[in-house]
């Protein structure tokens, strides 16, 4: 098993645990991939994917369809995607990805939360560089997963990743479109795709230490703003 199965394993995160809540963030999603490349799954590639990912959460089709029409609406929100990073205590590295239509509220809430739990806000450039950036694609297929990696190598894919609901391909984040684009010529259903960074070096802690981390990250998630969290803590 390859860094990413231990970093999957490992990590103590409760991401998108609310229903509700993994909706609004899927939504959000929704919005910007439609403005990106508009609203035609047939054309706009990253619509299509978001769309998988909605569907994966059980996310009801009305509200996919009402995102769509309101993300089509030129008078509608426009989110932008602000990267933060710093450090919670015991110096484990955090790095936060929001989707925010207020780049102000955002930067304050995110530094209170470091503030009040411990942890301090971080320069661009700060953690970034001990992660990794990755992409994966949670697919059902019947072929072997030996093969399969074989015949994907080309195509950039990393590491195959059998779980007992279907196979987790890692790649590179660059090589997301390249990925998305064999499988979908191959029939391969794409169950979910996301992207990920995994630490390249993950640092324990004792138990009563970790809680301390926790309580940090938590507030975090719970944030509105918020889409995901990482952070190098075994």
């Amino acid at each position: 098993m390859g860094r990413a199965f231990e970093f999957r394993k490992a990590r103590k995160m409760k991401r998108w645990s609310a229903m509700a809540k993994t909706f609004t963030r899927i939504g959000k999603d929704i919005v910007m991939a439609v403005k990106d490349g508009g609203p035609s799954t047939e054309s706009n590639s990253k619509l299509r994917a978001v769309i998988q990912n909605a569907k994966a959460a059980n996310m009801p089709k009305e509200n996919i369809e009402r995102a769509i029409k309101k993300a089509s609406d030129k008078s509608s929100e426009n989110f932008k995607e602000i990267l933060f990073e710093g450090y919670g205590p015991y110096g484990i590295a955090i790095i936060i990805e929001t989707t925010s239509d207020n780049n102000k509220r955002t930067v304050a809430n995110v530094r209170s939360h470091f503030n009040k739990n411990g942890g301090s806000l971080g320069t661009a450039g700060s953690v970034e560089f001990m992660f990794d950036r990755v992409c994966n694609f949670k697919i059902e297929t019947d072929i072997d997963v030996e093969e399969l990696e074989l015949e994907l190598i080309d195509f950039g894919v990393d590491e195959i990743i059998k779980e007992d609901d279907g196979f987790l391909i890692y790649s590179s984040f660059e090589n997301y479109g390249i990925i998305q684009k064999e499988l979908e010529s191959r029939k391969i259903y794409i169950i979910t795709s996301e992207f990920e960074r995994i630490p390249k070096q993950l640092k324990d802690l004792s138990k009563e230490k970790k809680e301390e981390v926790n309580i940090l990250i938590e507030k975090i998630e719970e944030d509105d703003d918020v889409q995901n969290v990482f952070n190098n803590m075994l």
